[in-house]
């Protein structure tokens, strides 16, 4: 196998091996630390822009499912100690070297991910480079920002999703959203129209829709200045349930303001507090910004228990509410889908009374 380089933008070189597509990798390096759900992972449109690095040692042991997947691969890299050649699976389809070739996705291999997790930890995100040849300048690593990834990774045209005893119909708009969200929406007699993250608030509120959702997606959410604008003029007249992206868009449609974090939240086992309540809820987790507590005019709902980061909020005036976290989570785990009732509730339905 070729030797693989992955350049951090400090300047510090691991060497490795090569395997998924040739070229170079340019990107945002971040860590997540799932022990499963690979498939998941590397389907995630929130990863636009970004290189993955997974902290759990083998990946790939069971192949690639296109039943799992949560849309487009848009990662620039991947980054494991261990991929396995021979997965084994019922399930399976393929491997993970062809997944990544197929896909244009370098990937790099036998490097110590727990000693670069540390840095990422200690210094932060960081831009990085997976290459064949390590480069003398390295001005466009530095340079490199994730840009334009909210087009990038939104549907061009209004999709439709179906289900057997529809009794309501949401706009889903689409900034990067996983699959999930709308079997989650389907199973509890929801049809769903996904429509393009740039679609103006007055086609929503004339769609004859019975709520709106906003999805996940990529990059820094102060940098969709439209979209934005949209939601403010749809909360209050919609029950309005946002996700991830959609939780901090929404925060700042209502005055709010968003912070990079240091290192990001990915992961399936970050713990939440519920404030209206006595639980700490287990979460799946993908996002490197949040929402600053000062200036938000909502009821402070959900707070991260290891850091204290803001992680949900209700806005009871305008019938709407948001969360950092992903209720959908797949893999992941489930303590958090119990959110898809409530906004079924809000649009004025029982979950389950006729899906």
């Amino acid at each position: 196998m070729k030797k693989r380089y992955l350049v951090l933008a400090s300047g510090e070189v691991f060497e490795g091996l090569a395997f998924g597509a040739e070229g170079e990798g340019l990107g945002e390096l971040v860590f997540t630390t799932n022990m499963c759900g690979y498939p998941e992972t590397l389907t995630d449109p929130s990863y636009a822009g970004q290189i993955i690095l997974q902290t759990f040692p083998l990946i790939g042991n069971y192949g690639m499912i296109p039943e799992d997947y949560e849309g487009e691969c848009l990662a620039r890299g991947y980054v494991v100690r261990e991929a396995c050649d021979f997965p084994s699976n019922f399930r399976c389809q393929g491997t993970l070297d062809a997944f990544l070739k197929e896909r244009g996705v370098p990937g790099i291999m036998g490097v110590d991910t727990r000693e670069i997790t540390r840095i990422l930890r200690e210094e932060g995100v960081t831009n990085a480079l997976i290459c064949n040849e390590v480069p003398t300048d390295l001005s466009r690593v530095r340079a490199y920002a994730v840009r334009g990834a909210v087009a990038a990774a939104s549907v061009k045209a209004p999709e439709e999703a179906s289900c057997k005893r529809e009794r309501f119909r949401v706009a889903l708009i689409d900034y990067g959203a996983k699959h999930n969200i709308v079997r989650e929406l389907n199973k509890r007699g929801c049809h769903v129209t996904v429509l393009p993250h740039d679609t103006p608030a007055g086609e929503v509120l004339l769609g004859g829709y019975d709520g709106a959702m906003l999805s996940n997606g990529p990059g820094d959410p102060a940098d969709n200045a439209f979209e934005i604008a949209q939601i403010r003029e749809i909360m209050g007249r919609l029950p309005v349930f946002g996700i991830c992206l959609g939780h901090q868009l929404m925060a700042l449609a209502q005055g709010g303001t968003t912070v990079k974090l240091k290192y990001g939240h990915r992961g399936a086992n970050q713990p939440v507090r519920d404030l209206l309540g006595e639980r700490t809820l287990i979460t799946s987790q993908n996002h490197g910004y949040a929402v600053e507590t000062d200036g938000v005019p909502g009821v402070l709902r959900f707070v991260n228990a290891n850091d204290g980061t803001f992680e949900g909020v209700d806005y009871p005036a305008l019938n709407a509410f948001s969360v950092q976290f992903h209720p959908e989570a797949c893999a992941g785990p489930q303590d958090t889908e119990g959110l898809f009732d409530r906004f079924i509730a809000m649009m004025g339905g029982n979950a389950y009374a006729d899906a």
